[in-house]
């Protein structure tokens, strides 16, 4: 649909949004009545209440409403508005050790205890089949907890003509340089709000705000021979509100997209080789999210995740926690669920279990996984560590919660160590932005990485633009590679809002903080 016409129907079809209210709940400004807080309190006590009497011997219950909004054009034509919002309750339970879920979309007292009920049968009928009895890591309970994203402006609250508009500006806007072809723009926008009782005494409201823009650009060549494309790596997905959209500048980020791409065209194609590769983290958040994010998730290391992307060379725990060296001693990579902005960011995870950080790397070694509150055990001995690190997470009501990702992040030098100060201090080397294509094997061993724009730098100055590369290594290999990193003016979070994991596959949110490194002789090869 053209511009005009799109923005000219809006009027007509708001009529169609609205959902009448049902008896006992509240508006909340979307297409799900939500009951209110009180109320939907009241619903999961009642659950884990009804679980107890059921049988079982432990019981979370989330009442869980997720808003989601997508937008994209192309050119000057709108090719997407998608809006999707999902509301119900979910109930886990242990009965004689063994898991049990169910779920329902009936946000009511008596469907909570329906729920629950079912959940205990399913429970008893897993015992036939369980392989081990759960034990679950003790936290301390949280009565009336609430936590929400910061955030200054609502995306819901902003009018649709408008997002559009800016979308459209910023395709405009791409368009209007010399060379640039094709321009697209999207945004994503994501709210959940969570309501989890535990039979361990918390009662926990959280809210979350998620915000991802993106714009790409397309130049051709004049012939037709060639074409190239950047996309906006730059600014990430973050937990936050439209403010963010207001803070990057959206629209006149596009020229700068259209002028690197046009400059793609002419950019010199790699000769294949051994370089020094300087990673930007708009591209380096990507390799750690992949080669060691991934595989220190525990369920991973010991085969309980095997057939969604495979499991990790970071295994068995007993033979690297502590021993294995995974890089030099500027190496440290810590998690958390605490930075501002950052996907991962909560108060509580979905057990109750407080927000906190810990190292995965300390000095270049190993030492320790992502763990939730039944795995915190399965470690202890080695770590010394027995409670949970707080990485209990499922998409939705309907969804069980089991072990994802926290941020995961490369800390910066203590040194003001600039982006300038390393380019300077390589000879032969490349310097990489933004994110490009990826694989990785089952293990997390071998992988290949691409990137948006590639830099030539020779004798400590970047000399020109190259392109039709990628670089390829083994994790260790790679990481052992690494010899400097930047101080803290050079760190900055990247992420993804698509982190698929499990059977069936649930999407978890994630952010990568790190600063520019360089790792030394990698092998680049060239891609067309």
């Amino acid at each position: 649909m053209h511009r005009r016409h799109f923005l000219g129907s809006l009027a007509a079809g708001a009529s169609l949004t609205g959902v009448l209210p049902s008896s006992g709940r509240a508006r909340t400004g979307g297409l799900v009545d939500r009951l209110g807080r009180e109320q939907e309190n009241a619903v999961a006590l009642t659950a884990i209440d009804a679980a107890r009497t059921a049988g079982a011997s432990y019981a979370d219950a989330r009442v869980a409403r997720v808003q989601q909004q997508s937008l994209s054009t192309r050119e000057q034509r709108v090719t997407g508005v998608d809006s999707a919002e999902t509301y119900g309750l979910g109930v886990r339970v242990l009965v004689d050790g063994v898991w049990g879920f169910a779920a329902t979309r009936d946000v009511s007292v008596d469907a909570a205890a329906s729920t629950a009920r079912a959940a205990a049968a399913q429970a008893r009928a897993n015992r036939a089949g369980a392989r081990r009895r759960v034990e679950l890591a003790s936290v301390q309970p949280v009565r009336d907890g609430t936590w929400s994203t910061p955030i200054e402006r609502d995306p819901w609250s902003v009018p649709l003509e408008e997002k559009i508009d800016l979308m459209l500006r910023a395709n405009a806007a791409a368009l209007a340089v010399r060379g640039a072809r094709f321009a697209s723009a999207s945004m994503s926008f994501h709210t959940e709000t969570v309501t989890l009782a535990t039979t361990d005494g918390s009662l926990i409201v959280q809210t979350l705000y998620r915000t991802i823009p993106a714009l790409t650009v397309t130049a051709v060549a004049a012939d037709g021979s060639d074409f190239q494309s950047r996309n906006s790596s730059e600014v990430p997905a973050l937990q936050a509100g439209w403010e963010y959209i207001d803070e990057i500048d959206y629209a006149n980020l596009a020229p700068q997209l259209a002028e690197e791409a046009v400059q793609k065209l002419s950019a010199r194609p790699i000769t294949p080789g051994r370089y020094d590769l300087i990673l930007h983290p708009s591209h380096l958040f990507l390799t750690i999210h992949e080669s060691i994010a991934h595989p220190t998730e525990l369920d991973r290391a010991l085969g309980y995740e095997a057939n969604y992307a495979g499991t990790s060379f970071i295994a068995p725990p007993e033979d690297v926690i502590g021993k294995l060296r995974l890089g030099p001693d500027i190496m440290n990579i810590r998690a958390e669920r605490t930075a501002p902005r950052a996907l991962a960011t909560t108060g509580w995870d979905h057990e109750g279990v407080p927000a906190q950080e810990w190292d995965i790397v300390k000095d270049g070694v190993f030492v320790n996984y992502q763990t939730t509150r039944e795995q915190a055990g399965w470690i202890a001995q080695l770590t010394g560590i027995r409670h949970s690190l707080g990485c209990a997470y499922a998409q939705s009501w309907s969804d069980v919660p089991f072990q994802r990702m926290p941020n995961v992040n490369l800390m910066p030098a203590a040194e003001d160590i600039s982006t300038d100060d390393i380019i300077t201090d390589t000879r032969d080397g490349i310097y990489i932005l933004g994110r490009g294509s990826y694989s990785i094997d089952q293990q997390r061993y071998n992988f290949q990485f691409g990137g948006q724009v590639f830099y030539e730098v020779k004798n400590g100055r970047i000399t020109g633009m190259l392109k039709d590369l990628a670089y390829q290594a083994r994790t260790p290999d790679f990481w052992n590679a690494l010899d400097a990193v930047g101080g803290p003016g050079t760190y900055h979070l990247g992420g993804t809002s698509g982190d698929a994991k499990g059977q069936p596959s649930q999407s978890n949110a994630v952010t990568h903080g790190c600063p520019v490194a360089r790792f030394r002789q990698v092998n680049v090869i060239r891609t067309a």
